[in-house]
């Protein structure tokens, strides 16, 4: 890896959410980032999180009333879910959460970087001078609509040498358009840990195609997938859901539905064997990192026509898009024959090797970001 000349970049990395322990559904993508960071000779890393397994070498920058907040945050299904779920209350944690933001963003000034995921946080940055790399994902991209929003994002970065850094390409033209005048706009894709490459698939020949669909359940996650696989579910064909039901919708009965998972279950019992991963999501995706983790495996993804899943997916080639019943059905039957279910997942992991790569590359990424903002960019081979 590549090594500073000189002493390390203290970086302050923020999230609202965070798995608390292995077993956690909930941010996977940020305990993988923070335990990748923590590997960089270059960082000395701070987090402030809600509770959940910590690197020996990470200090929690968190009080106690901090992370008491967070974790009731956390329990009660995040910002995003509150707002959603229960709108003039979310008012109260969104003030409460901007609180506590300011009270952390002050404290730890001193810091040579705030690493900041998701945009709506990093309002509270006003009058503070720290440089910022701030992670653009789908939920917080889509609030750029909401009224006023801009303007105020604009106010904030005008103060501070800033680098918004989408999770996705697919985001940077309206990004540029808002931004590139004030901060660089420079995407940068979130990793695969080495499990998903290393996981040995066998398709399953002769027998029922186990099709796999992994999410949180709610109506805008599942789109229509109940409405445009009712027909199809059959003796040869099995659809299991995976992920807490946090809509508490109606899962029809031909739908295997097994609740919440976890890495652990995925990569040992429900991957390998999978015929396909389908998302049919309406939801405002950045680029959802399960499929990313699919597609590492070798396995094929039917995917709804979204620009985060275009991002991915070489309709035909790595996957297939849907628009669609008959074209989820043309997928479905193309899929199933061996042959063009192994040639596209292999094509599917090679691409995620060439163009996503591990945490650890991201971890590089994000550490180059972190050089230019701090002006640090000698590097040793």
């Amino acid at each position: 890896m590549n090594s500073f000349r000189n002493k390390n970049i203290t970086v302050l990395l923020i999230s609202t959410s965070y798995p608390r322990n292995d077993q956690d559904w909930r941010a996977r993508f940020i305990a993988d980032m923070t335990e990748a960071l923590s590997r960089c000779k270059n960082i000395s890393l701070k987090t402030w999180f809600p509770p959940g397994n910590l690197s020996s070498n990470v200090i929690s920058a968190a009080l106690p009333e901090e992370s008491l907040y967070l974790e009731k945050l956390a329990a009660a299904g995040g910002i995003a879910h509150i707002l959603r779920s229960q709108k003039f209350r979310g008012i109260s944690w969104i003030l409460n959460l901007l609180k506590n933001l300011r009270a952390v963003y002050q404290r730890e000034s001193n810091a040579d970087v705030m690493h900041i995921n998701w945009l709506q946080n990093a309002i509270p940055l006003w009058g503070i001078k720290t440089p910022a790399v701030i992670t653009v994902l789908g939920t917080d991209y889509k609030l750029l609509e909401l009224p006023g929003m801009i303007p105020l994002l604009r106010m904030v970065l005008k103060q501070r040498k800033s680098i918004i850094a989408p999770n996705a390409q697919w985001m940077r033209i309206s990004l540029e358009k808002h931004f590139a005048d004030i901060a660089e706009i420079r995407p940068i894709p979130f990793g695969v840990q080495n499990r998903w490459f290393e996981i040995s698939r066998n398709f399953p020949v002769g027998i029922a195609n186990h099709w796999l669909t992994v999410s949180r359940v709610t109506a805008n996650k599942i789109g229509p997938l109940f409405e445009w696989g009712k027909n199809l579910s059959d003796e040869k064909n099995i659809l299991h859901l995976l992920g807490p039901n946090q809509e508490n919708l109606s899962i029809p009965g031909w739908v295997s539905y097994g609740g919440a998972t976890n890495p652990s279950e995925l990569l040992e019992k429900w991957f390998p064997t999978a015929a396909g991963l389908i998302t049919l999501s309406r939801h405002d995706e950045g680029r959802p990192q399960v499929m990313l983790e699919a597609m590492a495996a070798g396995i094929p993804v039917i995917a709804s026509d979204l620009p985060a899943h275009q991002d991915v997916i070489m309709h035909g080639k790595t996957g297939w898009i849907v628009k669609s019943p008959e074209d989820f059905r043309q997928a479905l039957d193309f899929m199933s024959i061996a042959e063009n279910n192994i040639s596209m997942g292999n094509a599917a992991k090679q691409w995620i090797k060439e163009h996503i790569g591990t945490w650890e590359d991201c971890a590089r990424r994000y550490e180059s970001a972190y050089a230019d903002l701090t002006e640090r960019k000698s590097y040793e081979k």
